[in-house]
């Protein structure tokens, strides 16, 4: 599948899905009507929160109703209703290697869904190291988000590293046995430009340095692109790309897995 050049959103079905549609809200309450024909229902958008972005720019944390929302001028970067393919990120990552234990890097903490597998995934001696630029975000995951988070922040295999994850790749040789990267919306510097670096084949050749052999690069994205794909091989990496629902009960939106192996091993 070809990308379009078409930035396709994380999806939220029913009854906030218009809701994250680039409706911002004040700190006061904007009703939002429901999805359904002749629906009279209002659910009320309340901005949580919001977050500078280090370079420029910035997050909302929405609410609709029980259900939140990161968002990025009028896209949803990440949703509290919908979120399989984000835990599928580090499930299929981890049946792809041979061992449970070993050091995961995960490139964005978000509303912990990544984590939270990965954690369910890995064995009790793995240590899983999330690299979170944005402090805030981190400021969540401990107030209005802690919902969602439980006890994984706490968990002793946890290290929560505020730091750019392109920092972390580029400092490291031999280390990861995996690393899984949930930045962007997908293989380009959407939230920060200096984050196309991370994509780029430099920035690739840096991840295939920093893994163990038999490593796996994962990202994950909402879309496809044969460019990025391209790049991922001229970067020695054997390439595996998978397609799953953009959300419970999806049959036409579709979110993109690369699974990138470092030979050896």
């Amino acid at each position: 599948m070809n990308y379009s050049g078409t930035r396709i959103a994380r999806s939220s079905p029913p009854a906030c899905n218009d809701a994250w549609n680039g409706k911002n809200a004040s700190p006061e309450r904007k009703g939002v009507q429901e999805n359904g024909a002749g629906s009279d229902k209002s659910l009320p958008i309340i901005t949580v929160d919001i977050a500078d972005i280090p370079g420029g720019g910035q997050l909302h944390l929405l609410q609709c109703g029980t259900e939140f929302s990161i968002q990025f001028g009028d896209d949803e970067l990440m949703g509290s209703r919908d979120h399989e393919s984000e835990k599928a990120l580090a499930r299929l990552t981890q049946e792809r290697l041979v061992q449970r234990d070993g050091n995961i890097l995960i490139g964005g903490l978000g509303m912990g869904f990544t984590l939270g597998a990965a954690l369910d995934a890995w064995s009790q001696s793995a240590t899983i190291t999330v690299a979170e630029l944005v402090p805030k975000i981190i400021s969540w995951a401990n107030g209005p988000l802690m919902h969602l988070f439980g006890a994984n922040l706490t968990d002793p295999r946890v290290r929560i590293q505020l730091a750019d994850v392109f920092d972390v790749i580029a400092h490291e040789r031999d280390r990861f046995d995996a690393i899984l990267l949930d930045v962007d919306n997908g293989p380009d510097g959407f939230i920060r430009k200096s984050n196309d670096r991370l994509y780029s084949t430099d920035g690739l050749e840096m991840a295939y340095a920093a893994l163990k052999p038999g490593g796996l690069l994962s990202i994950w994205s909402a879309y496809s692109d044969d460019a990025f794909a391209e790049r991922l091989e001229q970067a020695g990496f054997c390439l595996d790309e998978i397609l799953l629902p953009a959300f419970s009960g999806s049959a036409e939106r579709w979110h993109n897995i690369w699974f990138a192996a470092k030979a050896g091993a």
